[in-house]
């Protein structure tokens, strides 16, 4: 049975495409954030492979040192005496987990915090997530520097409300260290039951370390929300890239259009990706027909697959564009901004984004396991990376020096120093530091 499994192990079938992948589909409150209509997060790709090329063992491999260790684990290992668990267990399921075991053991062998095999247990939570029912606390969560890391919390949550921010170091889950835990483990333990609590041991930067708890809550993420300021600029606030996001777009830039306005701000922050197809889609109504997007690099095989805009475009030289960005814009939010950065379409404000740009590819190993892999590197025009540092805006807002010239530790609800460097740019065409 084990070998048999291991064989599966390589037989790779139905292809599908992540890009935020697992730290996307990891959302704290949904391990899969921002999955809309039905599968969001990834989207289906053509067959890139033969699953029959993957169904054998590799010849040049000893498997020795593996036999050892199960050999030795079936005959001599002991649990402990009060492993409830493990006494519920038959036989056949311990030697299953530990087929389970040795395939994420593998996966995190590639040290890769995006590259994870899910088990049973974990590709049901993933496929509840994908189903459009969540319960949790509402934030994107990441590893950065080996440190679990809040990406992002979704506005109007339980997390936001508690005043958990972007870039947040979590240091504990209800009191257990998350040193060396996987995104997919913290999603575990985030996840739970509307109206039930959970605490959060949080570092920030230039504060210190924080105890926050948070009631956990039925999140409802909306895509794409508008307004006009009374100074006269349009804004679309983009919060996802979910399968419907470009049809929402559309509509919206129809408000825009109706309003008759030329100035318009796209607002990204805390955006965390989603559908590459969104992205592409977006950016078409702004760069001409054909003009590149962005690159998926595959370095392992030197495949480039290039995505060129649609040419929707309806916008002349009049339209004066803004797009807002912070740290917690990720993954197709970074893809979107910086491809209409490197054409000049769009002045960036706001902070440096995120820095995701890998992609990943999510395919199911037997009915009830996938394994998420990345695969390829996002390469925008220029073959600019966005992974590591994220990209750095046209206008940057130094959110710390404006507390400390104010003399206060956080903006109120009413301020928005990044929205408000939009306004004086469309002003008078630069900003005040």
């Amino acid at each position: 049975m084990l070998y048999s499994y291991l064989k599966k192990l390589y037989s790779l079938f139905k292809n599908k495409h992540t890009y935020f992948a697992v730290i996307l589909l990891v959302t704290v409150f949904l391990s899969g954030v921002f999955v809309g209509a039905k599968k969001i997060g990834y989207e289906y790709l053509p067959e890139k492979f033969s699953a029959s090329l993957y169904t054998g063992a590799p010849s040049n491999i000893d498997m020795t040192p593996v036999w050892k260790v199960w050999n030795i684990l079936e005959d001599r290992f002991v649990p402990a005496i009060n492993d409830e668990n493990s006494k519920n267990l038959s036989e056949e399921q311990k030697r299953q987990n530990k087929i389970w075991g040795m395939a994420q053991g593998l996966a995190s062998s590639m040290d890769d915090p995006y590259t994870v095999f899910l088990p049973p247990s974990d590709t049901e939570i993933f496929e509840d997530d994908i189903s459009g029912s969540f319960e949790g606390v509402g934030m994107m969560i990441g590893i950065r520097d080996g440190i679990l890391t809040v990406i992002s919390p979704l506005k109007d949550t339980p997390a936001f409300k508690a005043g958990i921010k972007a870039k947040d170091r979590i240091l504990k889950i209800d009191g257990k260290s998350t040193k060396g835990m996987s995104v997919d483990d913290a999603v575990k333990k985030i996840r739970g039951p509307k109206g039930t609590k959970i605490k959060f041991e949080i570092l920030r930067e230039g504060v210190g370390t924080l105890d926050i708890e948070v009631e956990r809550g039925v999140i409802e993420i909306p895509t794409i929300r508008t307004k006009i300021l009374p100074t006269g600029e349009f804004v679309i606030e983009l919060l996802q890239f979910s399968a419907n996001a470009p049809k929402l777009f559309a509509k919206a830039i129809k408000e825009f259009t109706e309003y008759g306005g030329n100035k318009l701000i796209i607002d990204l922050r805390g955006n965390p990706g989603g559908y590459l197809g969104a992205s592409v889609d977006i950016a078409s109504w702004f760069l001409p027909k054909g003009s590149l997007v962005v690159v998926e690099d595959y370095r392992k095989k030197g495949e480039r697959i290039e995505h060129r805009s649609k040419g929707f475009g309806m916008f002349d030289d009049n339209l004066k564009l803004v797009i807002l960005v912070d740290k917690g814009s990720a993954s197709a939010s970074e893809i979107l901004a910086g491809a209409l950065k490197e054409h000049g379409i769009a002045t960036l404000i706001g902070t440096n984004t995120f820095g995701k740009g890998s992609v990943q590819e999510l395919v199911h190993i037997t009915d009830d396991t996938s394994l998420k892999v990345t695969v390829a590197h996002w390469l925008l025009k220029g073959n600019t990376s966005i992974s590591t540092d994220g990209i750095e805006p046209d206008i940057k807002v130094d959110l710390e020096k404006i507390l400390q010239r104010e003399n206060k530790n956080e903006f109120s609800e009413n301020e928005d120093p990044i929205l408000e460097k939009a306004v004086e740019f469309f002003k008078k065409g630069k900003v005040q530091e």
